[in-house]
């Protein structure tokens, strides 16, 4: 078992959610040549989210980020409001998606759906960049094991 870690640090991201597939690939190259195995994914920050979802037509990503909106509003009577009116619904949408994801790999490859993609949902308006841990676990291709 092979055991590989990172840290990335994501540009800032405008308010919503965003496919970061792609990012994750390009950090952890170690990912083709991994038999069977787990990435772990996990965001260090309380005011964004982590989730799995489609990645074929954005308008689902938009849809997600409106309905985050409708269950955490900003006009909610929140007793923690000093940071900023989105602070708070930001804790709160972030609570309910989780910052962690893990995946299944096989045969060098995320064992994602068909439709699917990790993606990032920043609930801030004007957020920093953001960090995430990648953490992979794995059989590497070919090593007998």
């Amino acid at each position: 078992m092979n055991w590989f870690q990172r840290e990335i640090q994501l540009s800032p991201l405008p308010k919503g959610c965003h496919d970061i597939s792609r990012f994750i690939l390009e950090a952890m190259p170690e990912i083709p040549h991994i038999k069977v195995g787990l990435l772990h994914v996990f965001l260090q920050h309380t005011s964004a989210s982590l989730t799995i979802n489609e990645n074929a037509d954005p308008d689902v990503l938009v849809d997600l980020d409106r309905a985050l909106d409708a269950v955490a509003p900003e006009d909610f009577p929140y007793n923690h409001a000093c940071e900023g009116a989105d602070d708070m619904p930001s804790h709160v949408k972030s609570s309910l998606l989780g910052c962690s994801l893990s995946v299944p790999i096989q045969d060098g490859r995320l064992r994602l759906g068909v439709w699917q993609g990790i993606c990032l949902c920043e609930h801030r308006r004007n957020a920093s960049g953001r960090r995430l841990v990648l953490t992979l676990q794995g059989d590497v291709l070919g090593s007998g094991r």
